[in-house]
């Protein structure tokens, strides 16, 4: 496959990435501080911003409203292409991925909330003293914090 030249027009400026995106400026040039994005400067020293970066930055805000933290964003990110708009195999490898995450997070969701009610009803609010999901302490064995539920 060969590579067009870019042109003006394959680049946005900060203010236009802000926009497109939703984002403060101010978020956009952490997220490329934390190297998530890449501007290209011009002569002036302005920031230039390849359209492939509003999915970029798009996907950021998405990941974080999965819950995934800015660590693993960058990994999944890591995964894309810098430079060119991902296609649908780049996206289904961040995909596969992040699903698993998810399924996690969903299963101690769904044991928390399962439990919840039973825990929060006793009162004593300790792993020590509950009766109802630690009688005796036997899950001080398996460690600190609140083992049924992380286990």
């Amino acid at each position: 496959m060969a590579l067009r030249a870019l042109t003006k027009k394959d680049f946005l400026t900060i203010g236009e990435v802000a926009a497109r995106t939703g984002l403060s400026v101010s978020a956009i040039r952490f997220y490329e501080e934390k190297g998530l994005v890449q501007s290209l400067r011009t002569s002036g020293n302005q920031r230039r911003f390849l359209r492939s970066d509003i999915r970029r930055l798009s996907f950021i805000l998405i990941a974080q409203n999965l819950g995934l933290a800015l660590a693993e964003i960058e990994d999944e990110l890591g995964k894309l292409p810098q430079g060119r708009n991902p296609t649908a195999r780049d996206w289904a490898k961040i995909s596969t991925s992040i699903r698993k995450q998810l399924d996690a997070r969903i299963a101690l969701l769904e044991r928390t909330r399962d439990r919840l009610d039973g825990c929060i009803g006793c009162g004593c609010l300790s792993m020590k003293k509950c009766q109802l999901y630690n009688k005796d302490d036997r899950a001080g064995d398996g460690g600190s914090g609140p083992r049924h539920i992380l286990s």
